[in-house]
């Protein structure tokens, strides 16, 4: 018998919506061929499709406009300071009135968050060095939201590159068990913790834990 008190809801209304989801670095070119580099923590994928959500003032939405090449990096958990040490940049100058306001334009972000870059293969914008998932991508549309507030972009991924320690020998399979995404949960940083199953649907099954309920998998049957 579950003798676990019931949960109490209570009623709130939050300053936004934004439980996040896991952190991603956006490489783009600049209009005079040097590159930016912007945290984001809006984007899911679907397919071979990133969805983003981003300020309409910030460089990368002004480099997407014309120039869509980017490449989506996914950060390991123990890089957020170096996510953190771009939060109050921006590429736009002068600073767009829109940002907080100890935010400071700074033209080489690569340095200034202390990561390095490395050439891409099918797009200008580089990769971040160290980062375990690289995704080469082109803007396919960018559009505002239903508010005007924010730009959504749905980029196409033409390459993927993964550390061979996230995947599993043999196949173009990332390995659940080794790979951790950095997750801004809340304007929090964490990585996952343990596993606690896996869906029904997983191609990377794991003899020690039990699938998840059938209910949970993404996209349902």
């Amino acid at each position: 018998m579950n003798t676990a008190p019931p949960r109490i809801h209570v009623e709130i209304e939050p300053s936004i919506l934004y439980f996040g989801t896991p952190v991603v670095l956006l490489s783009t070119e600049n209009q005079d061929g040097s590159f930016n580099l912007a945290p984001i923590s809006s984007a899911w994928a679907l397919g071979q499709t990133v969805v983003m959500g981003l300020g309409p003032d910030g460089q990368t939405a002004h480099n997407l406009g014309s120039r869509p090449d980017l490449v989506i990096n996914l950060p390991a958990p123990a890089q957020w300071p170096a996510v953190e040490r771009l939060a109050a940049l921006t590429g736009r100058s002068p600073v767009p009135s829109g940002k907080p306001e100890d935010c400071r334009f700074e033209p080489d972000k690569f340095a200034a968050a202390d990561l390095t870059g490395e050439p891409s293969h099918l797009v200008r914008p580089p990769r971040v060095a160290g980062c375990p998932i690289q995704l080469e991508a082109r803007a396919g549309r960018v559009q505002p939201d239903v508010f005007g507030d924010f730009l959504i972009v749905e980029a196409v991924v033409c390459k993927v590159h993964a550390d061979s320690r996230i995947v599993v020998p043999g196949t173009d399979h990332i390995d659940p068990a080794a790979w951790s995404p950095l997750i801004y949960n809340f304007r929090h940083y964490f990585g996952l913790g343990p596993e606690l199953g896996h869906s029904y649907r997983t191609r990377t099954p794991r003899r020690s834990h039990p699938p998840g309920p059938r209910g949970v998998s993404n996209g349902g049957c």
